[in-house]
């Protein structure tokens, strides 16, 4: 991985690829290259469809190794959502093949001339870039099922349905799983339309005849990698709750504190959450033939994915997220499994961001497009979505976009970005981080659930503001290091709880690499790596005052708690304070 790839799509003569030693982006993986390219090349004041913004692809420093949970790609560029920075992860297997062919990065740049979409194929032999129209308009699925018949079964992919190809603010990057399906995407943000712009339709990975890896000191890799993987087996969430019922194990527990949001945000929990929880959907795919409990790349040990089958018992998606399920679930009013199931796979068919999709149908239920409950009307959204019809490119642009041009005031964004499945009333920390992430409204970018709710790392009260603010920048600090590994997120448990599952990864970086870094240089990193966002942003034009969440969180109180939100505006400018 000592390399990175540019690709010209507006060069001269067409498309032309180039290979570039590290220079100043030496010792950056994941969210640190992403966030270092886009910081320092791409003009903050750019349009983000247009020649000058660039699009980044970059898998973790640990990405491509024996390192258990090391397959996330970060994928980075200025959002044609928030017009800020951005970084959105993705697992499947992208991440490990290409850094096996030895790429830190992919770097897309410029625009074509023309009205042609290319094709990429990365192999070991160099770089291909292929005009292909007939690619036009095609859904994720069929898309890869032709790159298949054309490269073989030993590939993994990246590509847009036809929300990136019409710019959609909406729209994801699917990567393949372990059976190349696309079922894992980076899906805030709208990095799809960036990739849509760029004329690119879909990248396509064969590793075939590249080796694992090697780490400057094997035996002590492996020491620290089996403590490691001991680390996560052992937590209760890493260990036990994840690999049984996903992700979606957390419906009950947080509609349970209240902190669900239910109908566009109304209220704190769904009546309706036993029909659509973890341990009812886990249960569906065992007794559909499915399965519960499956990996998103090789080498995951959480296995916190599954595999969801139709009525008839043929293949129909993924098992949904918690994400997806809250978002085409309870926000929306929608108990029935199979209906979200169904929305997820059209999601991932056309390209979408579930948590985006989800959210703008239930402004527009709100605006009384629809009925909240209609799980066929949700359907049959989507699905104009997906067809690009005047709604349809309305709805494609997010639930910002959606919410003006209904007159909608209830709008669930920051930063244009909308809120993912916890209530900032019921969960004052997860709103800390909403207003203050440099990526807009993102559970992910400071996970302060689970200190708030599940009481890993300690236990701050989450229906008081005090101690939110320092929860936040230290979890903001540590995932944005985390996005920088490859690492898949969820380690994030066993590290807080566990002292010695950290220094396992710590000591894993430094028989990789040969280094002999320090907790705290895992924190100056965390920092480093949001320095360069904040710095971007800044330079956007963002103020303090993008730093907010809407008023309506301050004013309407959230049943059952009765509360409003309570951490105080000037508290919130310092996060990053530091």
């Amino acid at each position: 991985m000592d390399k990175i790839l540019r690709i010209n799509m507006g060069a001269d003569g067409g498309p032309k690829a180039t290979e570039e030693p590290l220079g100043d982006y030496s010792g950056l993986g994941g969210r640190a290259m992403t966030s270092a390219i886009v910081s320092k090349e791409v003009p903050p004041l750019c349009h983000p469809l247009g020649e000058d913004n660039k699009l980044v692809i970059a898998p973790g420093l640990l990405s491509g190794t024996a390192a258990a949970m090391s397959g996330r790609l970060s994928i980075g560029c200025k959002s044609p959502l928030t017009g800020g920075i951005k970084e959105a992860n993705a697992g499947g297997q992208p991440s490990q093949v290409l850094a096996r062919l030895g790429y830190a990065a992919i770097v897309l740049e410029g625009k074509p001339r023309d009205d042609i979409f290319y094709k990429v194929f990365i192999n070991k032999d160099g770089v291909t870039i292929t005009p292909d129209n007939s690619l036009k308009k095609l859904g994720n699925y069929d898309l890869v099922d032709k790159m298949k018949a054309e490269f073989g079964e030993k590939i993994a992919c990246m590509s847009i349905g036809p929300a990136g190809e019409m710019k959609m603010a909406g729209a994801s990057i699917a990567c393949t799983d372990m059976e190349l399906r696309p079922t894992r995407h980076a899906g805030r943000g709208g990095v799809g339309a960036v990739m849509g712009a760029k004329g690119v339709k879909v990248i396509v990975l064969d590793d075939t005849g590249m080796k694992m890896r090697a780490s400057k000191d094997p035996e002590k890799f492996r020491a620290a990698n089996k403590e490691f993987v001991a680390g996560l087996r052992k937590h209760p969430v890493s260990g036990e709750g994840l690999p049984k019922y996903g992700t979606n194990v957390l419906t009950n527990v947080i509609s349970e504190a209240g902190a669900y949001p239910t109908k566009n945000f109304m209220w704190g929990s769904f009546e309706m959450c036993n029909k659509i929880s973890g341990e009812t959907q886990a249960q569906t795919e065992i007794d559909r033939g499915g399965v519960a409990t499956h990996g998103c790349h090789r080498g995951c040990v959480i296995r916190c994915s599954g595999i969801y089958m139709n009525k008839d018992g043929h293949y129909l998606t993924k098992q949904p997220e918690y994400e997806t399920v809250w978002a085409h679930g309870g926000n929306c009013g929608i108990d029935d499994l199979d209906a979200i199931a169904q929305l997820d796979r059209l999601d991932d068919d056309y390209g979408l961001d579930t948590i985006e999709m989800g959210a703008t149908i239930a402004v527009a239920m709100e605006a009384g497009i629809a009925e909240f409950g209609d799980a066929q009307a949700a359907i049959n959204l989507v699905k104009e979505v997906g067809k690009g019809t005047p709604l349809g490119r309305i709805l494609g642009n997010g639930a910002e976009v959606t919410g003006r041009v209904f007159g909608v005031e209830r709008i669930p964004t920051v930063k244009g970005q909308a809120m993912p499945a916890y209530d900032p009333r019921g969960i004052q920390g997860i709103g800390v981080t909403y207003a203050t992430s440099t990526m807009g409204a993102d559970h992910t970018a400071g996970y302060a659930v689970a200190t708030n709710i599940l009481g890993v790392g300690g236990s701050v009260d989450p229906l008081k503001p005090e101690g939110q603010v320092e929860l936040s920048r230290n979890l903001q600090i540590a995932t944005a290091a985390i996005d920088s590994t490859g690492m898949c997120l969820f380690i994030a448990f066993p590290l807080l709880d566990q002292p010695e599952t950290f220094q396992a990864l710590i000591d894993m970086l430094n028989a990789f690499y040969g280094l002999s870094l320090t907790a705290d240089d895992v924190t100056e990193l965390g920092k480093k790596v949001l320095s360069f966002e904040r710095d971007f942003n800044n330079r956007a034009g963002f103020t303090a005052q993008k730093d907010r969440l809407p008023e309506f969180f301050k004013k309407e109180k959230l049943p059952p708690h009765n509360i409003t939100f309570q951490v105080k505006d000037e508290d919130l400018d310092q996060v990053f304070n530091w």
